[in-house]
């Protein structure tokens, strides 16, 4: 009678995990604003509002030319966005923001008012993969937000295995290597000693301001500022800490599982 009574209540639950990514995205959370977007075109030569407020100075002012803004250091408080009185930061409510290279993380230069999303992996390391990908993360000094993110894709509701995606407990049974944190000086043996403990080939992967740049510890003499100090990284996941929704489309992107800009969902 109990295995019955259990087997109802499966069936009247229904399936917990989302559709993703076949089905729409699921909205983000009011106070979730999404990537943001910079469009320098707008901002007169006298007007630094947005730079007075930044917490980690992501914006640098161009003489003539507006702004730029570094996703890699952005914090995603929206300060900017409220002091602005041009709208030429404005919020996009669109989760997807991962990038290959650092240098795409940087808005506000002609042509790159948005995020250039992140191309796959080349077709021979995706075919090596198959359809496997075995993460090996290590907290490099991190402050717990982006690790608990992390965690939630193990859970029902995301089911990051479904994908073929697994965090292992040895780096030796990696093949690549998810980094949070700003990379703290007592962290940055462990972790090269973790990187050199994998077998070729691997990636990298930054997740989070504080693995990408330091984060609101950027400068400090006990931090590395990031981790493309330290090693080669494939995939940079901004956010402080990225939605979880932010990482599976970035780890998606990068084993080309998404290959359409589909519109973000209405929040």
């Amino acid at each position: 009678m109990f295995v019955l009574d259990t087997i109802v209540h499966r069936l009247k639950r229904g399936r917990e995990t989302m559709a993703y990514p076949r089905g729409p995205a699921p909205a983000l959370p009011d106070r979730h604003g999404g990537a943001l977007r910079v469009e320098s075109g707008k901002c007169p030569d006298d007007c630094h509002a947005c730079v007075a407020v930044c917490p980690t100075q992501a914006i640098t002012p161009r003489a003539g030319q507006g702004i730029t803004l570094d996703l890699g250091r952005c914090l995603f408080c929206a300060e900017c966005v409220a002091a602005c009185p041009h709208d030429a930061i404005t919020q996009t409510g669109d989760h997807r923001m991962a990038v290959r290279r650092r240098e795409d993380l940087i808005l506000g230069e002609p042509g790159k008012e948005e995020v250039r999303l992140a191309e796959p992996l080349d077709a021979g390391l995706r075919q090596l993969l198959g359809r496997s990908l075995k993460l090996r993360q290590v907290s490099a000094g991190g402050d717990g937000s982006d690790e608990a993110e992390l965690n939630v894709l193990s859970t029902i509701g995301w089911d990051l295995g479904r994908f073929g995606i697994q965090f292992v407990a040895s780096p030796r049974h990696a093949d690549g290597l998810v980094i949070t944190g700003p990379v703290t000086q007592n962290m940055e043996l462990a972790l090269r000693k973790t990187w050199e403990a994998m077998p070729e080939p691997k990636i990298v992967i930054a997740v989070g301001a504080g693995a990408i740049s330091g984060g609101p510890f950027a400068g400090h003499p006990e931090v590395k500022d990031g981790v493309p100090s330290t090693l080669p990284v494939d995939l940079f996941i901004p956010g402080w800490p990225p939605h979880p929704l932010t990482i599976l489309d970035g780890l998606l992107r990068l084993l080309g599982r998404l290959k359409e800009k589909a519109k973000p969902a209405e929040t």
